[in-house]
Order: C-alpha cells, then structure tokens, then sequence
C-alpha cells in the first residue's frame, strides 16, 4: 500500500512544471482573455447605451461603475468558491452567468435592470472569476515556473483589452449594441463552460496541502500575522494601483487638454497595454530569479520613475515614448501579488487571499482615477494629479521594502 501510495504521489508531483501544467495554462489564459470582455464592452458601447436609453454620460456610466465594483469583490468572492470546489465548477458556473447577464442586457428595456445585469452578473458571478481564481490556480501547477505562469495568466485581462474593444465596436456599428451584446453573451456559453470542463483535473498539490500549510504557517519569515500580512498587501495594492490610474484612465482627456486630440491620446493608451502584455510576462520570468517582493519593488519603483516623467515632458513624442515606458513598467506589479500570496499563505487559501488583494488593486484604480479627477477641477491642471500619483507610489514603495527588509533580516538571522 506504501509503494502504491508513494506511486500515485509522484505521478501527481510530476504534473507540476510539466506538459499538463503548460496545457492547463493555455486553457486559463483563454478563459481570461474570453471572460475579460465584461470589464471592456461596456466602454465601448456606452455611447450607444446612453443614446438608446436617452441618459446623461454621468447616468450611463453606471454599469461600468457597478461591474467594476462588481469585478472587484468577485474576486473574492468566487476566488473563496475555488478554494472550496474547485476552478471548474466555479468557471462554469461563472461562464454561465457572464453568457445570461449579456443575453439579458441585450433585452433589458428599463436602464436599471440593465445596470443591475451588468454589476451582478457580468461583473460579480462572471469577471469576477476570471482573474484573480485563474492566477491562484495555476499557481499551484507551477514551482519553479510560477511567476511566468501566474504572469501568463494574468495577461488574458491585457489580451481581452487588446481584442474585445474593436471587436464590440465592429458589432456595434454593424448591428447595434444589442445584437452585439447578444452575440457576446452566446460566444460566452458555446466556449466558456467546455474550456472549463478541461479544468477537472485534481491539482497536484492536493495530497500534500496539509503539509504545505503547516510549512507555510510555521516559517512565517517576515515576522507578521497572516491577518498583518493580508492587510499591508491591501494597502499597498490600493497605493499602487492609485498611482496606476492616472495615466491609464486620464492619459486620453490629458491629451485632449494639450491640444494633441483625443485620438492620439487613445493610440497612446493602446500601446501602454500593449507594453503591458510584455510586461507582464517579463516580470514573471524576473519574478522567478529574484523573488516576488523584489520584482513588486522594482515594478514600483519604475512606475514612479516613469510618472515623474510626465511632470517632466508633455511633448507629443515624448507622451507616446513615456506611455510606452510606463506599460513596459507596471505590467508585472499586480500578478507579483499573487505570486507573494502562493509564497506565505496556505495553498488551500490561494483563491481567496489573491482574490482580496485583487480587490484592493481594482478598488485603487477606481478611487485613483475618481480622485485625479477632482484635483484636475480643484487646480484645473494635472501637474498636481500626476503628483499626487507619485505621493501614493511611495507609499507602495514604504511598505514592500518594509517587507523585504524584515524577510532578510529575518533570513539573516535563521542562518546565523
């Protein structure tokens, strides 16, 4: 029975870093890039909704609003789903949800209903699983390869922010935006719910999570509680991710204030993301060499760097080379979360603690992006915005250098 055990034991430990580990990422970073959609077409399409409905644009913002609040505590709420029964069934289920919210809200007649389709079902049940529960699982079929994978997956909300947007669009135009949310509803349901019936396979870290967690919770390196832990990264995800918004939600009207046209400032934003996807997965593969908290301090770092740049130059060229510059930087801060997660807390919880910090994360690019937006009225320029955004980066930096310092000094010690 020993050798029997000690068999299936090894076979479960060979999947990690192996061809299944690779096939099931494939598999994820599908699911993201396709269940990305729900945090993208609604900006595409709000011009046509607020026609339709005979709104306001503060009014017909709303269902952005509701499904990024609702993306948001998704993320812990079917991370928390994952870590019960499991990846499939939760994508399943959340696939479904996401197809019904924008079948319903192609038939919506009343704005409120539509708006409520779009927070709860498209953003709570629906997007709100296919970031931060798709990082956590396929953090657990990766060790040596784990920044890389859980960068690979986290570029599905770049890639889905790469495609979605000219594809509604295109829809859009031809159809109307019902037609075309009804048609991104049905591709939902035909292609969400058989990938995720790929996902059955029982994690190979199962068998062993009870050994991992005690490991987890006995070498509590940075001399923290988890509780302690969990909030320092929720702070400094909000400080990040609110230095974070003001190029990416403001860069577009910035521009249009200089005078450059807001097209230009769009095409700007385009390759920000762009360079994010390489970002990304550069930092998964840095991730991997020197550590998480290392790679989040150096993404942090360049970032401020890189906002200092546009308090610096506001030339037309110099914006499209700094845009470029801050994709290429920022990219890889988020996933480094979620790989720090997997790294101090117990695997059983990894859904929903990278689901909680996530959620910090959203929630400071939508308070970053509010708040810039009320010093632009206040001064009636974005030098102060842009400042602001650089005063929030530091304290980011405080507390992930706060952290590694305890991890050395801790280490240090252990060997000594």
């Amino acid at each position: 029975m020993t050798l029997l055990q000690n068999l299936v034991q090894n076979l479960g430990q060979s999947d990690i870093d192996g061809a299944r580990a690779w096939m099931r990422l494939g598999v994820l970073l599908a699911l993201s890039t396709i269940g990305g959609v729900g945090i993208w077409s609604i900006v595409v399409t709000l011009p046509a909704v607020q026609a339709d409905f005979g709104l306001d644009r503060g009014a017909a913002s709303m269902p952005y609003t509701l499904t990024m609040i609702g993306f948001g505590l998704g993320g812990v709420v079917m991370g928390r789903a994952a870590d019960r029964i499991g990846i499939a069934p939760t994508v399943a289920f959340a696939g479904t949800m996401l197809g019904l919210g924008y079948i319903g809200g192609s038939q919506a007649q009343a704005f409120w209903l539509y708006s409520v389709l779009h927070g709860l079902l498209i953003g709570l049940l629906g997007s709100g699983a296919m970031f931060a529960p798709l990082m956590a699982d396929v953090s657990h079929w990766f060790l040596r390869r784990r920044g890389l994978a859980v960068a690979i997956c986290a570029s599905g909300n770049y890639f889905a922010g790469t495609l979605w947007p000219p594809v509604v669009d295109y829809a859009t135009r031809l159809y109307g935006w019902r037609m075309a949310e009804l048609c991104v509803g049905l591709f939902c349901l035909v292609t969400m719910v058989p990938l995720a019936l790929l996902l059955r396979r029982r994690r190979p870290d199962a068998g062993a999570a009870h050994a991992i967690e005690a490991q987890a919770s006995a070498r509590m390196r940075l001399g923290v509680s988890l509780g302690g832990l969990q909030a320092m990264l929720v702070v400094a995800g909000v400080a990040c991710c609110v230095a974070m918004s003001m190029p990416q939600v403001h860069l577009v009207a910035y521009c249009g204030d200089l005078g450059y046209g807001v097209a230009r400032g769009a095409d700007m934003l385009a390759l920000m993301m762009a360079c994010g996807i390489v970002s990304r997965i550069a930092s998964g593969w840095i991730a991997d060499r020197i550590g998480a908290l290392s790679t989040l301090l150096l993404g942090s770092v360049l970032q401020g760097l890189t906002l200092g740049l546009y308090l610096l130059f506001d030339g037309l060229a110099s914006l499209y080379v700094i845009s470029a510059l801050f994709g290429l930087v920022q990219g890889g801060i988020v996933p480094s979360y979620a790989i720090i997660v997997r790294e101090f807390f117990p695997a059983s919880e990894a859904g929903t603690r990278v689901g909680t910090v996530i959620m910090a994360t959203v929630f400071g690019m939508a308070f970053g992006g509010w708040m810039s937006g009320v010093i632009f009225d206040l001064s009636g320029s974005y030098t102060d915005a842009f400042a602001n955004g650089l005063a929030w980066n530091l304290l980011n930096m405080v507390i992930v250098t706060t952290l590694m310092l305890r991890d050395r000094r801790r280490r240090a010690a252990a060997l000594a």
